[in-house]
């Protein structure tokens, strides 16, 4: 006779078979039509993050048939991260420099290192960006000593960017008055005079920058070739970057700088198979994602795995190695 233990037993078994069925297929549950879904976190709706995640999510879905992908607004790198270690979704697109943190449990992650996380690719540049007035006489970073600077928000990818450009030089925050603003406040601040120079970490033009340059004549301050060595040695996540005159209004002059890129990520989770799937559809169809966003551009098979800061999916790396 069948008991009500049995049954226990049964179901319980049932339902251990059924969560590791699910932790082994790495994508999530299935729809009404039986299709594995692929939750990918992006960033704020207004941002880069959010358009180039669409775009993505509409190519695998054109070319993974056995998927519904959709794009998730999100709060960006370090919340995506979280939602990656805890399940909440499987694909994320954050910061290559926010990754390695997590990775080796550093700056914003120091108590709650991540590491299950896996490179699928890189996609555009992020530049540091040193703002000044061009009225201030400041044409070198070595002069921002003794200056008031605002360096981003406390605890953001931003502010690590510029504390560790600085120390390039030889400069700690005890050589200046840092102040940490985000970049709309360091963007305003500067127009008021309150800071000598600002910083910002995003994709060139940045609006907030345009918007100071509207105003006022700036200048971009270059990252010497010296301190470029410096931090691309140190630190496995920059990239050289040159900043194009005319990027900016009334600055006809280019300027060299670093970049953090932004890029797309999953956990030990993924299957190879998926990675490799879906790194192919992607690079498959650069044009989809260029006209999704300007950044779109940037993204390109040959420079897919520049500043990867973490290990990556076994079937993304069989892919670019094709």
């Amino acid at each position: 006779m069948f008991s009500f233990k049995s049954f226990t037993k049964f179901f319980t078994a049932a339902v251990t078979m059924f969560a590791v069925t699910a932790m082994v297929t790495g994508c999530g549950n299935q729809d009404e039509q039986g299709k594995r879904f692929i939750n990918i976190a992006t960033g704020g709706t207004a941002g880069t993050y959010y358009p180039v995640g669409g775009a993505i999510a509409e190519i695998i879905n054109k070319n993974m048939p056995d998927v519904n992908a959709s794009a998730q607004s999100t709060s960006a790198s370090v919340a995506n991260i979280n939602m990656l270690k805890d399940g909440q979704v499987e694909l994320a697109i954050i910061q290559n420099d926010i990754a390695f943190y997590a990775s080796n449990g550093t700056e914003m992650f120091a108590n709650n290192r991540v590491q299950d996380l896996r490179g699928l690719a890189t996609l555009y540049p992020e530049t540091c960006q040193f703002v000044t007035l061009a009225s201030s006489g400041i044409t070198d970073i070595s002069a921002l000593k003794g200056k008031k600077v605002a360096v981003g928000a406390a605890g953001s990818g931003a502010e690590a960017n510029a504390r560790q450009i600085l120390e390039s030089y030889g400069i700690t925050y005890d050589d200046v008055e840092e102040q940490y603003l985000s970049f709309a406040e360091g963007a305003a601040a500067l127009k008021d005079g309150v800071v000598d120079a600002a910083f910002v970490t995003a994709g060139a033009p940045t609006a907030s920058i345009q918007d100071v340059a509207t105003q006022n004549p700036i200048r971009i301050l270059s990252i010497g070739d010296e301190q470029i060595s410096i931090l691309t040695s140190k630190y496995p996540y920059y990239t050289k970057t040159v900043i194009d005159a005319g990027t900016y209004t009334g600055f006809d002059e280019s300027a060299q700088s670093v970049s953090v890129m932004a890029m797309l990520v999953a956990t030990n989770r993924m299957s190879d198979d998926d990675g490799y799937n879906i790194t192919k559809a992607l690079f498959s169809n650069t044009d989809r994602l260029e006209a999704a966003h300007a950044v779109g551009k940037f993204i390109k098979k040959e420079t897919a795995r520049d500043g990867m800061p973490i290990g990556m999916n076994e079937g993304a790396s069989k892919f670019f190695n094709e």
